[in-house]
């Protein structure tokens, strides 16, 4: 039959300080039953896939992020749904006869406030008595004081990335392939890798950022630019372009994930290409220092 789980469910984009609070609880039944934790996520924003909104706002976590995050947390086993147009328009009892019977869900830990199925009707009352009759244990968590990645989003948006980072309580990432790029970072001295990253992906708000930089399993200090560059008069394209301190090896088409740890100006056009090599040199004294004194969130 194979394992039996202590399960929640959600969509934990971000994975912030509410989401860990919820993880915490999961895993202290899990470890109060003796069996293991699981968390039950889908591919897509319910909210896109019920909503007739035609907005569609970027997410904090990819996918796979997301399951790095719910891992490094300490959650045993994730389950990514589909959630398409039929999930959404399962009851509440039938959504748990297939937690019970697909995923071996014999304890289903509820977020504070938190429903499910169709039209969100039924309440944890319900969810209890469904359960009596499927044989799953519904416990409902604590409640947290009120998170929500929505607040997130707007402190990433407007360079807040300090307040948005104590929230999530983890650094802001971005990972991705390293592309092609202008080359002109190059000619100042501070040679760039252009990084491309998802689609769905939210880009916090122009600027220059202190990040820590992880390629290949090693963690480096480094200088990130996020804009269009209008010194340079590239147009509207945005770019995420960042220089690792002190490297100097080829990572063309390499991966690098980015911890945002704190933003130390915004975008500036410059009157000419030296004064910004000027700025650049300043920029990565202060970021060296932050880094030097960085303390993880």
């Amino acid at each position: 039959m194979g394992n039996k789980y202590v399960a929640t469910i959600g969509f934990f984009d971000g994975v912030h300080r509410g989401h860990q609070h919820l993880l915490k609880q999961v895993l202290e039944v899990a470890h109060t039953h003796n069996l293991s934790a699981m968390v039950i996520t889908f591919a897509q924003q319910p909210r896109h896939v019920v909503s007739h909104e035609t907005d569609r706002f970027c997410l904090l976590t990819t996918t796979q992020e997301k399951l790095r995050l719910l891992h490094q947390a300490g959650i045993d086993h994730c389950e990514v749904m589909e959630f398409t147009p039929e999930l959404a328009s399962l009851s509440a009892y039938t959504f748990m006869q297939l937690l019970h019977s697909n995923y071996q869900v014999v304890t289903l830990v509820i977020g504070y406030d938190h429903r499910f199925g169709h039209n969100r009707s039924e309440g944890f009352d319900d969810y209890v008595r469904y359960g009596q009759t499927l044989g799953i244990e519904v416990i409902q968590a604590t409640e947290f004081p009120a998170v929500s990645s929505s607040r997130i989003r707007q402190l990433l948006l407007a360079g807040d990335l300090e307040p948005a980072n104590e929230i999530l309580g983890h650094y802001y990432q971005l990972e991705g392939k390293v592309v092609s790029g202008f080359h002109v970072g190059q000619t100042m001295g501070f040679p760039t890798a252009n990084l491309q990253v998802a689609t769905e992906k939210l880009i916090p708000d122009n600027g220059v950022y202190a990040v820590l930089v992880e390629l290949e399993g090693t963690t480096y200090q480094g200088m990130l630019n996020i804009g269009t560059r209008p010194t340079m008069a590239n147009g509207d394209e945005r770019s995420i372009e960042v220089h690792i301190f002190d490297f100097h090896e080829d990572i063309y088409n390499k991966e690098l994930r980015l911890s945002l740890v704190k933003r130390t100006r915004g975008e500036v056009k410059f009157a000419s290409k030296e004064q910004l090599a000027l700025q650049l040199q300043q920029d990565a004294t202060e970021i060296k220092a932050i880094l030097d004194n960085n303390k993880i969130v």
